[in-house]
């Protein structure tokens, strides 16, 4: 049961193989060799894990944003980002220079009742000072509109890659990840990009470029002295500005943890709402909602408190080093060696430097987070699939569908019996079907034809081809799956049967539909074909979405028809009508097929009767009846259930 209910959650994933994006389609040439071991950043349990708990520096992450915004796809943008630059270093120069010209606009004003300056002239300075004041705060916003669009297709081409990479992964990958937790990382890393753009390029690098200018200033203008005082003070706020944040970025990642297991919770809950309630499970759920919140709560709580502790901190440096600035201009005032507008201009100076630093902890802050996030989500990329393709490999077109098991050996790791050798041929068109208990290993099989795994020992073959040797995504467009429980996008009738082929004209999804007995109920609806079929297609019965899987796989029109279960989570009524389209469905096909009702594997040219991994029986149903062995006990066993049911109705 485990292995057939594993194998309806990936039915969607076998769909997008065969609707592979750019990205997707890259990344298996970036690990084309063969994986008999796992590589360094294969998808290991060990590995998955290391994405949550990897650290990235700043100069890392600086590099690899540089990386990005060279790529080809952001060209157009770099002409953009030279401009963007040079308003900010015009920017930082006019927040030095508007002081200064204020400055002598009060030392002009003074002076104007001793007769050695006219009011013109202190007009001219105030004016000029204003308006260059607002040139240095306007220029930052004209920079921002314009760089607004070139961090928008940043993240986008960052976010693409991490999706289509994640798409490429093996199913292994995806066992061992929780799809909120998955989705977090792609976020947060876009986000990531955003901010280290920002905090970095426009707003810590210019504050430094107008302490340098400022200091310059100071000393030349005015004393040197006040010069070494705005250095140090600004020193000392960041040095301990970072002191103390990278305590807070230590409990920002511990919130962060919380954050990602509270989420997860929330989707896996939200998600999976009808196991829920048909458990009656909703107060523990909402409890176990409450626990992870609450360990959030607590860690939130944490880092807000070192906030405070941080804002106190730099408040204190900021106000000394102020007071130590204006009382030195004081003194120099007394002493006839300053004006009074010079203080002005020494108070202003300084206040602008401060500006930006008042966010400096926080800005450092998100700067290491997002160093952390964006090593994340490169860590996802730089992980690679299990099952890749070979360099060589080769294209399937025109598949007949001759399938070969040979001696085909393989055991998962999670599990403690897997399959052993696994003989058989089927001729093209043929079906062959695989019955036994729970456990047996029947969808391990199909798995290993889909090559979600590689084999342990010995070969799988397609038309004559080792499938290791052929390209993943032609081997999955020559194999359709109906799984159990089809499942299906929150989308129209339409899109999801047309998934498979998103250009099939009407006449061929009308066809799809007809051959899978779904026409006359689509014809019958409101909306017809513009119906939506809800969250994984609950709007609609167990039969109506096994006949839209059916519908999709026809579309597909695969040479392999590989059948999972497909009706024994129906009742008899259902499973007759689903039956019959699926006999349509295959029709000139080769058929592989797993059943637990043995009544709908009787027309088999072969069943294989498995046990623990291994072919105990094989034959026709005749023949098997014959032999009176393991087939003919679950036969006799099942009739016995049947006449039960019978008698009860």
């Amino acid at each position: 049961m485990a292995e057939r209910t594993f194998l309806t959650h990936i039915t969607v994933m076998i769909s997008v193989d065969k609707n592979t994006t750019p990205a997707a389609k890259a990344a298996p040439k970036q690990a084309a060799k063969p994986t008999a071991k796992p590589a360094a950043h294969s998808e290991t349990a060990k590995d998955v894990d290391n994405i949550e708990s990897a650290d990235g520096g700043i100069g890392l992450s600086i590099a690899r944003i540089m990386q990005l915004l060279m790529r080809p796809e952001l060209k157009k943008w770099r002409p953009t980002a030279v401009i963007a630059v040079l308003l900010t270093l015009v920017s930082s120069c006019l927040e030095v220079l508007s002081p200064l010209l204020i400055g002598d606009a009060i030392n002009t004003v003074s002076e104007i009742n001793t007769g050695n300056a006219t009011l013109t002239g202190a007009l001219f300075y105030l004016s000029a000072g204003i308006a260059i004041r607002f040139a240095a705060a306007g220029l930052p916003q004209l920079r921002d509109m314009m760089f607004a669009p070139i961090s928008q297709d940043a993240q986008r081409v960052a976010c693409v890659d991490a999706f289509g990479h994640a798409q490429s992964m093996s199913l292994n990958f995806h066992q061992t990840r929780r799809t909120g937790a998955l989705n977090r990382i792609i976020e947060r890393g876009a986000s990531a990009i955003d901010y280290l753009i920002r905090f970095l390029a426009f707003n810590i690098g210019p504050t430094f470029v107008r302490l340098i200018l400022a200091a310059v200033a100071l000393g030349i203008a005015f004393d040197i002295r006040l010069s070494l005082i705005a250095v140090v003070a600004v020193a000392l706020y960041v040095v301990a500005t970072v002191i103390i944040t990278e305590w807070r970025v230590r409990q920002r990642r511990r919130m962060n943890e919380a954050d990602t297991g509270w989420r997860a919770i929330s989707v896996d809950t939200l998600t999976n709402f009808e196991t829920v309630k048909a458990f009656a499970a909703e107060r523990r759920e909402t409890q176990r909602y409450s626990d992870a919140m609450a360990i959030y709560n607590d860690r939130y709580v944490d880092a807000v408190r070192s906030m405070y502790l941080l804002n106190f901190v730099q408040a204190f440096i900021m106000n000394a080093g102020l007071f130590a600035v204006l009382a030195l201009s004081t003194w120099n005032y007394i002493e006839g060696r300053m004006q009074i507008g010079d203080l002005t201009a020494v108070m202003l100076m300084l206040l602008s430097l401060y500006a930006p630093l008042n966010i400096l902890g926080w800005a450092w802050r998100e700067i290491k987070q997002g160093a952390v996030d964006l090593e994340k989500l490169y860590g996802l990329l730089q992980m690679k699939a299990e099952i890749a393709d070979r360099e060589d490999s080769v294209v399937l077109h025109h598949p007949r569908g001759d399938v070969a098991f040979e001696d085909v050996s393989f055991r998962h790791g999670a599990r403690s019996v897997g399959v052993q050798q696994v003989d058989f041929k089927l001729m093209a068109g043929r079906k062959i079907a695989f019955v036994g208990t729970s456990g047996a290993g029947k969808s391990t099989v199909l798995k290993l034809l889909f090559r979600f795994y590689d084999v342990d020992g010995g070969r799988i073959m397609i038309d004559g081809h080792d499938i290791r040797d052929i390209t993943q995504e032609s081997l999955r467009q020559s194999l359709g799956l109906v799984p159990q429980d089809v499942v299906l996008f929150n989308d129209t009738i339409r899109n999801n049967i047309c998934y498979a082929i998103p250009d099939a004209d009407d006449a061929a999804l009308e066809d799809a539909a007809r051959r899978a007995q779904l026409l006359d109920f689509v014809k019958s609806l409101p909306d017809g074909w513009d119906t939506h079929v809800g969250e994984r297609g609950l709007k609609l019965s167990g039969g109506e979405k096994q006949r839209v899987g059916i519908a999709r796989v026809i579309l597909a029109n695969p040479a392999i028809l590989v059948l999972d279960e497909a009706t024994s989570a129906l009742d008899s009524a259902t499973e007759a009508a689903v039956q019959g389209a699926l006999d349509e469905a295959a029709k000139g096909r080769t058929t592989l097929m797993v059943a637990h009702r043995l009544s709908t594997v009787q027309n088999a040219d072969e069943i294989v009767v498995m046990q623990a991994g291994a072919i105990v029986e094989r034959g026709s149903h005749q023949e098997l009846l014959a032999k009176q062995g393991k087939y003919a006990e679950m036969w006799s066993q099942q009739a016995k259930r049947d006449e039960l049911v019978h008698a009860a109705e």
